[in-house]
């Protein structure tokens, strides 16, 4: 099969984040295929999904193993912590030129984000965020994703963005680095985007696994989201006081 979407779900809370990611993406995206890989294939809900495959493995990335095996020719993966909010349009047709688009991380200015673990790159090539990638299912791409995962089992780190920029820096793969409105990290971007600039597409926010981490309810939509990114947009800046090179005016 040609297009379709990928989630990796393991343990029963992301199973459930899962679900409610790929309702979003029915909605909004009617007909295209969505395959959940899972360590219970059994779980309830699961009818949401056009295939459901178990994972090769249990360590905490099997996403990475997980990424190769998908049955579509071109492949959008997806985090669980996704609302998908408009249609995907010609997105796929990217992987005809790139074998790989992502889009960069958010909080540059952190040292986590701009860590790397075999290189130090420039400020302007920072961590790529690898909760939504749009592959070529490929000899190519199977190549790569196998070296990222001996790169992070090498590595022994916990976040694998980090190895994954050193192979974009040390690679000779053809990438793309996505517009925001495909992984939108913060929706308080909204605020300022005029009618022409983008059209939000899928929005992908921690605060949707909020509940899982103890800090507080669980959240369903967008708007929702906005109000909670108001309020802890305010109070970061609060905590930052002048230790900031520019504040809003």
């Amino acid at each position: 099969m040609r297009d379709g979407v990928v989630f990796v779900a393991t343990g029963p809370g992301y199973i459930e984040l899962a679900v409610q990611a790929a309702e979003s993406l029915r909605l909004t995206n009617p007909g295209l295929p969505v395959d959940l890989f899972t360590d219970d294939p059994g779980a309830p809900g699961l009818e949401m999904f056009d295939q459901v495959h178990a994972v090769p493995s249990t360590h905490p990335r099997v996403k990475i193993d997980c990424l190769p095996l998908a049955r579509f020719e071109r492949v959008l993966f997806l985090d669980c912590d996704v609302l998908v909010i408009s249609a995907l349009g010609d997105l796929f047709e990217l992987a005809e030129r790139f074998p790989l688009s992502l889009a960069h991380d958010v909080r540059r200015r952190s040292e986590l984000i701009r860590a790397g673990h075999a290189h130090e790159t420039p400020y302007a090539f920072p961590q790529f965020n690898s909760g939504v990638m749009l592959y070529r299912n490929d000899a190519e791409m199977a190549g790569f994703f196998g070296e990222w995962k001996r790169a992070y089992a090498a590595a022994g780190l916990e976040r694998d963005q980090v190895v994954l920029k050193d192979l974009l820096w040390d690679s000779g793969l053809r990438f793309y680095v996505l517009p925001p409105e495909f992984n939108l990290r913060r929706v308080t971007e909204l605020d300022a985007w005029e009618p022409m600039d983008a059209v939000p597409t899928i929005v992908h926010s921690h605060r949707l696994l909020q509940h899982l981490r103890d800090q507080g309810g669980r959240v369903r939509d967008l708007d929702t989201l906005r109000v909670l990114e108001r309020q802890a947009l305010a109070e970061e800046w609060t905590r930052a006081g002048d230790d900031t090179p520019w504040r809003p005016g």
